[in-house]
């Protein structure tokens, strides 16, 4: 237990921007390492709230629930990278929060995260900022269809990307993006032939001291991911290619906490980066049950600067499926009795009110001996799982 840096006599309390589900699994983290938690969220009752006395439902828009939030917490942490870097700046101004409002002003907007991973040598795709329409077409004029079109800002999971598989598509996309009641800058990125997506995790403290964790494949539908597969099914010599790029990638932020690194292996075995996550990242929630030390853990640790913990496996495979809704109504599922009846699966629920079809409710993890078979056994629990 970290005695806080504010309260004599009480244990630290760690204050998390957000209460979805991320904020969710790393209180539980911190819990059990004797810390308290203070959570401030747009609403009651989220995932993480419920499980605090300290839930600040105004949110950090509201500059008085801020107040009683920043009062209530020694160090403060996020779980989205969609929160205004000014505010960030506020905080900081009382309070150590991490990672830093500079390396989120590097992260949130995409073109920038692009420019400082370019700027540190990382390979990338081409890409270019996109300012009038004129501009799409340059783009696939130089490299060709299709290319992809990204918000500069607040996209997640798909949403604020389109494909633009033909020159005539560049009207359509323009308009969904440029020419609505919220206009959102936006970027271009020539479009990568891949055989696998690919995910780090890296935790880094803030004397500068680095975990790297295995190498993953990301299974992604429409989108979003459902599957993920520890390690990766790649030769080694990629793996560890893998996590050179993703701790150059934290480095060159100046990282502190802890960091998804996404990534392409195209079809010439080349690895190309795709975008950070400056948080815990649903690529690595097998960690839970498959690592020495959780990546939630870990962010814990990063953040408060103590000693990080191995990011070694401890079962030589592991599978994570996330659960995804399939109705809309209340967040509740149905049955899970059959589905606890397999062995060696890990379920988690997030506790959230509501679910929605395609919504991240909660995921399993399922241990094995190879991939293969932690993925079966996953496969196996969620046919079993009824909503």
């Amino acid at each position: 237990m970290l005695p806080s840096l504010t309260q004599p006599n009480k244990p630290l309390t760690l204050g998390i921007l957000g209460g979805g589900q991320l904020a969710k699994m790393t209180a539980s983290e911190a819990y059990r390492m004797g810390l308290r938690v203070a959570i401030i969220e747009h609403g009651e009752d989220s995932p993480a709230g419920v499980m605090t006395k300290l839930e600040f439902p105004g949110g950090w828009k509201d500059s008085e629930e801020l107040e009683r939030f920043i009062q209530a917490s020694d160090i403060i942490t996020l779980e989205n990278e969609f929160i205004d870097p000014d505010i960030l700046d506020v905080i900081a101004e009382r309070r150590l929060v991490f990672p830093t409002p500079a390396t989120m002003r590097l992260v949130q907007d995409k073109y920038t995260q692009k420019l400082t991973m370019k700027g540190a040598g990382i390979p990338t795709p081409e890409f270019a900022e996109i300012s009038t329409k004129e501009d799409l077409h340059a783009f696939g004029r130089q490299h060709g269809y299709p290319f992809v079109a990204k918000t500069r800002k607040f996209g997640y999971d798909g949403y604020g990307n389109a494909t633009i598989k033909r020159e005539t598509e560049i009207d359509m996309v323009w308009r969904r993006f440029m020419e609505g009641e919220d206009p959102r800058p936006l970027l271009a990125e020539s479009f990568v032939t891949f055989t696998k997506e690919l995910a780090v995790m890296v935790a880094r403290n803030r004397r500068g001291e680095v975990v790297v964790y295995p190498c993953v494949q990301t299974i992604q539908q429409g989108h979003i991911c459902v599957t993920v597969l520890a390690p990766a099914p790649i030769e080694e010599h990629l793996q560890r290619r893998a996590q050179q790029i993703a701790v150059a990638c934290v480095e060159a932020i100046s990282g502190v906490g802890v960091f998804g690194i996404e990534m392409f292996l195209t079809v010439a075995d080349e690895i190309v980066f795709n975008e950070i996550a400056p948080r815990p990242h649903n690529s690595g929630h097998y960690t839970i049950e498959a690592c020495m030390t959780s990546q939630f853990e870990n962010c814990i640790r990063a953040v408060t600067n103590m000693p990080l913990g191995s990011a070694a496996m401890r079962v030589p495979a592991a599978c994570m499926i996330n659960l995804l809704g399939e109705r809309t109504g209340s967040g509740v599922p149905d049955s899970v009795i059959e589905m606890l009846k397999v062995d060696d699966v890990a379920l988690h629920l997030y506790g959230k009110k509501d679910v929605r079809m395609g919504r991240k409710m909660g995921h399993l993890t399922a241990t094995g001996e190879s991939v293969d078979e932690a993925f079966n056994r996953a496969s196996t629990a969620l046919n079993r799982f009824v909503w």
